[in-house]
């Protein structure tokens, strides 16, 4: 059982694939929060830079800057600056044996293989946020 995100969230949905941008931020719309897109990991940094976000989902194969990179500049820029990163969700349409800890090892929180369904991500978002 998932336990419910108490207030409505602001999300980076950094997400290359149209179909994929649809289905995440229309399963966040379903569960009260509001998604953003970018479409690559270095308009990610950009917005995850000018706007405070609660969570951030990344796609982990993305054009520019792809999401390990992403992430690992995101962090790195952060702590420079003294700033907490917002936890991030990695998301991958592969999901191979090992995904799970190698993206956990880079700094992310969680991970979700794609293509999301409402229930997972829902429990995805419950446990990055402790909740």
């Amino acid at each position: 059982m998932t336990v419910p995100v108490s207030r409505p969230l602001k999300v980076l949905v950094a997400e290359d694939h149209l179909l994929h941008q649809r289905l995440i931020t229309s399963t966040l719309k379903e569960l009260g929060h509001t998604g953003i897109v970018v479409v690559d990991g270095e308009k990610a940094l950009k917005a995850s830079s000018q706007i405070a976000f609660d969570l951030i989902i990344m796609d982990v194969n993305m054009p520019v800057l792809d999401g390990v990179n992403a992430v690992a500049q995101m962090q790195a820029r952060d702590r420079s600056l003294g700033k907490r990163t917002p936890p991030i969700i990695m998301a991958t349409s592969h999901d191979l044996p090992g995904d799970r800890e190698r993206l956990l090892a880079i700094g992310a929180q969680g991970y979700i293989a794609k293509p999301v369904d409402r229930e997972r991500l829902h429990a995805e978002i419950s446990l990055v946020l402790g909740r």
